[in-house]
């Protein structure tokens, strides 16, 4: 009697058992046939029941079905992300429950090859056709410019393979230029680590936000220097470098890069106008004003350095006639024609270069209203009246007043 319970009891759970295994086999068949509502609602019921639940393909067999319904949904939307990151969840599961050895049955199935254009029905739906799938629906959402999913889905696909350096840079680039500087971060040190990339885009990007976005010249200037020892003869790295040298205030070592860079690159305004700056800056007027005009001689069209120069120009006359009201009143008559004549000669100098800066820039206004004091302190009647009357044009008659 005894022996007849153990064998129905046997018997049971033999039923039980294959009756789980039947609702995987249900869930294989909706997988394969494209039913995948019902595949995941069995899948599901296995990932539950103590008979099925502890085995790592059954979970594999549940990422593969949402991988599929992941790439199946056209719409793109975050619902869409969402399964996307259901399916990159229960492949990391898998491999937990794997033991991490990518050379187990399961382990086997997640990292399964994709090879490109691979027919649908021989599709692995691995974690690698996850990434592929993500990385297309990234570049369908950017080509419809809809810039924040197609962040998203290269973001996704950057989770997946922390190595492929064209997602990182497209989700680093994406990031930056949706002012999510903490994720482009991330993907653009995703880039550091991988030891064959060209970093120097990269190495702008991180640059500039931490310069400018996060008011981090301490920051910009390690990673500069970081970046430097890597490239060496990057001549955009040489000026981010003196540029966050003069905003750290380190004029000497300023100077000392410049001279570097200018020997290297001797034809840069850009250069010479940082030189002329820390000239004037260290008291060496003459030789900023040298350095400005120099960088104008390079490159006739070079707004700022029409402008430091004119402005250079200006700010020493005004020296020179700030200077006569400490004279005697002897010295003053005799020494003020000639100080005036002096300063005349730069303000007439510096109308030349400021005019340039307005060709360059017309609707600035800023550059109109030193024209206009200029001429007029020069007494050029009819020039005054040209740039009055464009001012009055863009600021109103009573720009005067404001």
């Amino acid at each position: 009697m005894k022996k007849l319970i153990l064998s129905i009891a046997l018997v049971g759970a033999a039923t039980f058992a294959f009756g789980q295994k039947k609702v995987v086999r249900e869930a294989e068949k909706g997988f394969k046939s494209g039913d995948l509502a019902a595949a995941l609602t069995a899948i599901d019921a296995a990932t539950t029941n103590p008979e099925t639940s502890g085995d790592p393909t059954t979970f594999l067999l549940k990422a593969q079905i949402q991988t599929k319904m992941f790439g199946a949904d056209s719409t793109n939307t975050m619902e869409t992300l969402e399964i996307g990151n259901a399916a990159y969840a229960t492949f990391e599961k898998t491999m937990e429950m794997a033991g991490g050895d990518k050379a187990s049955a399961a382990g086997k199935g997640v990292y399964a090859e994709e090879l490109p254009g691979i027919p649908e029905n021989l599709r692995p739906y691995s974690i690698n056709s996850l990434k592929n799938l993500s990385f297309d629906k990234a570049i369908e959402r950017y080509n419809e410019e809809d810039l924040e999913m197609a962040y998203e889905f290269f973001n996704l696909a950057g989770e997946i393979d922390k190595t492929d350096s064209t997602i990182h840079y497209n989700a680093g680039f994406l990031a930056n230029d949706l002012g999510r500087f903490e994720d482009a971060k991330k993907h653009f040190n995703y880039l550091f680590a991988l030891p064959d990339y060209n970093k120097l885009n990269a190495y702008y990007f991180m640059v500039q936000i931490l310069s400018t976005e996060e008011q981090n010249p301490e920051g910009a200037y390690d990673m500069v220097t970081k970046a430097r020892l890597e490239y060496p003869e990057d001549k955009v790295l040489a000026e981010y470098e003196i540029q966050l040298l003069l905003q750290l205030n380190r004029m000497d070592q300023a100077m000392a890069q410049i001279k570097e860079a200018l020997a290297n690159d001797p034809n840069n305004p850009g250069l010479w106008l940082r030189s002329g700056y820390l000239k004037e800056q260290s008291g060496d007027v003459d030789g900023g004003l040298a350095d400005y005009k120099k960088s104008v001689e390079i490159d006739p069209e070079f707004y700022q350095g029409n402008y430091y120069t004119g402005a250079l120009l200006l700010e020493m006359s005004t020296k020179m006639l700030n200077s006569l009201n400490d004279l005697s009143d002897a010295e003053w008559e005799k020494q003020s024609p000639i100080v005036g004549a002096k300063a005349d000669e730069n303000y007439r100098e510096a109308a030349k270069y400021f005019t340039k800066a307005s060709e360059l820039q017309p609707e600035n206004t800023d550059v109109m209203i030193i024209l206009f004091q200029v001429h007029t302190r020069l007494k050029n009647t009819a020039e005054a009246e040209k740039y009055n009357q464009k001012l009055i044009q863009l600021l109103g008659p009573n720009w005067m007043d404001n």
